[in-house]
């Protein structure tokens, strides 16, 4: 069993040089990811698959197309899944499931209906990972689903566009997204962040209505992981914090800085273990 008490306290220490991240979470993956268990690497994966999906993309237009190196798997392995997937043979369990469902769909769209690919990827994505079996990380990216839907929902509205067009996901508030007549398309109840969401969709500047996004998902971080002492819920957010303010970092240096040094001072403190814990 990983001991993340040691592990967290034994993060390298970060710092920020001409408004640089000198750590990033191709550090994480190259220096501390070896550490965890098998069953934690499973679920650190899903944070890093992201850029296996943007790299997959990339390869199914142009299979000498430059990839990320960051995610999972290399470009002779993504290029090999694609072949295998057009030779029909039987999946690898290496690779997660919904690579061979979204490459076979993929595989079967005509030249105009390709620009469906990255939401049809993003949507296998989000079910994939929803069922990962681990609640905090589940909830992660079913509250990321929701938020995209919404904005994406609010803004086809808004350029009067057919909103069941740029919804994805087959949960019950997606389907509640895509069929609503609602100005609230029936979800404040559900979700108690609507209004929030609702209030950044109005904002016109686009890198702040980014930035707002950031910090309504930044909150939500801080609120689910609360309890979340010294465990592999607690480097999964690391890493999506420290990935979000490196976006920051180059939009704004100094919100950038900031936010990076209260998530180190908070780093740091969580490594006292709370009273109620000794």
């Amino acid at each position: 069993m990983t001991n993340y008490y040691c592990l967290v306290a034994g993060l390298p220490d970060l710092s920020l040089e001409d408004g640089k991240l000198n750590y990033t979470v191709a550090n994480f993956k190259s220096e501390i990811y070896s550490e965890l268990s098998e069953k934690d690497k499973r679920l650190i994966d899903l944070f890093y698959l992201k850029f296996d999906n943007a790299n997959l993309l990339k390869l199914l237009k142009d299979k000498e197309a430059a990839i990320d190196p960051v995610g999972n798997y290399s470009q002779d392995e993504l290029l090999a899944l694609v072949g295998s997937v057009r030779e029909g043979d039987t999946p690898n369990k290496k690779y997660p499931s919904y690579f061979y469902e979204f490459i076979a769909a993929y595989l079967a769209l005509s030249a105009d209906e390709l620009y469906r690919a990255e939401d049809m990827l993003s949507a296998y994505y989000y079910a994939y990972a929803m069922n990962c079996g681990n609640r905090f990380v589940a909830s992660w990216f079913e509250f990321n689903l929701n938020l995209n839907n919404i904005l994406a929902a609010l803004a086809a509205r808004k350029y009067r566009m057919d909103v069941s067009q740029v919804v994805v996901g087959k949960t019950e508030v997606s389907e509640m997204i895509r069929t609503s007549n609602a100005r609230d398309f029936g979800l404040t109840e559900e979700l108690g962040y609507f209004e929030q969401v609702l209030r950044i969709s109005e904002i016109e500047d686009l890198v702040e209505r980014e930035k707002k996004t950031d910090v309504l998902k930044w909150n939500w971080m801080e609120d689910a992981v609360f309890f979340n002492y010294f465990s592999v819920e607690r480097i999964f957010v690391f890493l999506l914090k420290l990935e979000m303010i490196g976006r920051w970092i180059s939009m704004d240096k100094e919100k950038g800085s900031e936010l990076f040094r209260q998530m180190i001072d908070k780093l740091k403190d969580e490594v006292q273990i709370p009273a109620e814990f000794r």
